[in-house]
């Protein structure tokens, strides 16, 4: 049966649209506030700062509320989940990472976790956050930090500021500058080498930064479109099978992230 739209139903499915865009638009902004004013170039997420500081507050209490409890026996089940992840990233530093130090196992074990969860947050309602927010007297709020741009900079950033800590350390100014100008072409191609290998440092926080948060903010907007476009009752057949294999996503994101940092750390500790 063919449907003949009228100009009533013209404007409802232009207001439907409508509503749909904004509902989407709505979802992906955040709250922010503009330091310099309301066109300055200074703004802070606050959504995002609240809920990774909250997350990190949640990771460290919880590992540290685990820690006073352990035991040298039969461990309980908290101590074995806490235990079964250490042990994961402890491997994972044993095998890749093949300098001294002690700062680079507790730095994996952090950006794994705290990563992982600030991904977590994808799972949950996509409604929820906005409509607690709203409750309290918020207009909007995101709900994973991961998705914007700046927490995803800001983590990469800080590992490129330990990647030229680590190599200034460990081959001193000399050995780190006699690295960037005669590797890999010696030294009558040095503006070359120095091009090739500015541009290698410059890829390692971009290519951190811009995988995790492009799987994040692809995985965010496939559970708004699917609220915002589809009808209530067909939500669930297709949420549910996104969100698991979300699960997949989310947990590999944040161990990519981790295993790239203890790569660039430990390349950082080799003389070439």
């Amino acid at each position: 049966m063919v449907r003949f739209q009228t100009e009533g139903d013209n404007s409802i499915m232009e207001n439907t649209s409508t509503d749909s865009f904004y509902y989407i638009q709505h979802h992906l902004t955040n709250l922010h506030v503009n330091l310099t004013g309301n066109k300055g170039f200074l703004a802070l997420n606050l959504d995002t700062l609240f809920v990774s500081i909250v997350l990190g507050a949640l990771f460290l209490g919880f590992f540290r509320f685990v820690a006073k409890r352990a035991t040298s026996g039969v461990p309980g089940k908290l101590q074995t989940f806490v235990e079964l992840i250490v042990c994961f990233v402890d491997r994972q530093v044993e095998d890749t990472y093949h300098g001294k130090s002690p700062v680079i196992a507790p730095l994996a074990l952090s950006i794994f976790v705290w990563i992982f969860l600030m991904n977590a947050m994808d799972l949950l309602p996509v409604d929820l956050f906005p409509r607690l927010a709203n409750e309290v007297g918020v207009a909007k709020m995101r709900a994973v930090p991961t998705t914007d741009m700046n927490l995803t900079f800001g983590l990469s950033i800080s590992v490129f500021i330990l990647i030229i800590y680590y190599n200034l350390k460990i081959k001193g100014f000399s050995g780190y500058f006699k690295e960037m100008a005669l590797t890999p072409f010696g030294i009558w191609a040095m503006p070359v080498n120095i091009i090739l290998n500015v541009v290698h440092e410059l890829a390692k926080p971009l290519s951190l930064s811009l995988r995790l948060f492009g799987n994040m903010y692809a995985g965010e907007l496939i559970f708004i479109l699917i609220a915002a476009l589809l009808p209530w009752w067909s939500q669930p057949f297709l949420g549910a099978p996104w969100a698991i294999f979300h699960i997949l996503i989310i947990t590999l994101q944040a161990f990519i992230f981790m295993m790239l940092t203890i790569v660039y750390l430990s390349m950082a500790h080799e003389h070439h």
